[in-house]
């Protein structure tokens, strides 16, 4: 049998990393905050995260039945709208390839840009529905990547830009999709089962892989090892104090962005489903239900299968 240096084979993923760059990695990143407390964070946070997602798992809520779609926009757009997904994230992709960075499609941002692009082609189900809402929650990293932007260590060409592109648009999907309806329902905005079970989940992927990939790499992945050069906590403390500020964060910001959302939808797509809701041809809906609002205000007819024609 012969021996396999993991190092080297996956090196082509980090060596192109600048450690030199404030906040990019290396020995000193990963040695800013003490071991014992690493340990102690850890422990803590992936026990609360184990937590959170037990506690909101029993409780998370789908359609018994597709919503039928309420096509506002054509297939084409969305089509198009994929497109311009998968060109700004391969060429983000191309370059973390040329500069061997690679290891960076680890950190959440680029994560929610492959679930959207799913989305995008995915046929509808309960599952789209279940990932839908898991994603919506998770739409502060790319508010926050505009508003306190970390671009010192992206010196290629329209690199920067791509970057502000690629954030943007993900803020831009899931309003896209809301028009559509479908599968693409938001929950009620006083259920909090998701958003918990979603901070149960970033809480898992950073204490627990995230952070081990960083430390065996010397990359700070989502700074994991050390804080950013805009972080307004810049102690050996700024990992507690960003899970405080990101649960507050989260937990207000996806019901804020659905509320926004709600604002700048067409009329007819106001109202949200509720879970327990059939809107299928021949069958009554609940009051209130956004498919019957749809019903009046587009004309469509629908069947059992969630799609939508055009009268």
């Amino acid at each position: 049998m012969f021996n396999v240096n993991w190092s080297d084979l996956f090196s082509w993923t980090y060596s192109g990393v600048n450690n030199s760059l404030i906040g990019n990695g290396g020995k000193e990143c990963a040695e800013f905050i003490p071991t014992y407390q690493k340990v102690v964070e850890t422990l803590l946070f992936s026990f609360i995260g184990i937590f959170e997602v037990s506690y909101a798992w029993p409780r998370l809520t789908l359609p018994s039945k597709l919503h039928c779609a309420r096509i506002t926009g054509s297939e084409t757009c969305k089509r198009l709208l994929l497109a311009v997904m998968c060109l700004t994230f391969g060429i983000e992709l191309g370059f973390k390839l040329a500069s061997q960075q690679f290891i960076w499609v680890l950190n959440p941002c680029h994560l929610i840009t492959m679930t959207q692009i799913f989305l995008l082609v995915a046929p509808p189900s309960r599952a789209v529905t279940a990932i839908f809402r898991i994603q919506m929650h998770c739409l502060n990293g790319a508010t926050i990547a505009i508003l306190f932007p970390i671009v010192n260590t992206r010196l290629l060409p329209f690199e920067a830009q791509t970057y502000f592109l690629q954030h943007f648009l993900l803020l831009v999907v899931p309003y896209y999709l809301m028009r559509f309806g479908g599968p693409y329902i938001p929950e009620l905005l006083g259920d909090f089962s998701w958003v918990i079970f979603t901070l149960g989940l970033l809480f898992l992927y950073h204490w627990l892989p995230l952070q081990i990939l960083a430390m065996l790499s010397l990359v700070n992945l989502n700074n994991m090892m050390c804080p950013a050069v805009s972080d307004p906590f810049h102690s050996r403390w700024y990992r507690i104090a960003a899970s405080i500020h990101q649960t507050a964060l989260i937990l207000v910001h996806g019901k804020l962005y659905t509320v926004i959302c709600s604002f700048l939808l067409p009329p007819h797509c106001h109202a949200q489903a509720p879970d327990n809701c059939s809107s299928c041809a021949g069958q009554k809906p609940v009051a209130g239900d956004s498919v019957a609002v749809a019903h009046k205000a587009s004309s469509v007819t629908t069947n059992c299968n969630g799609y939508s024609k055009s009268q």
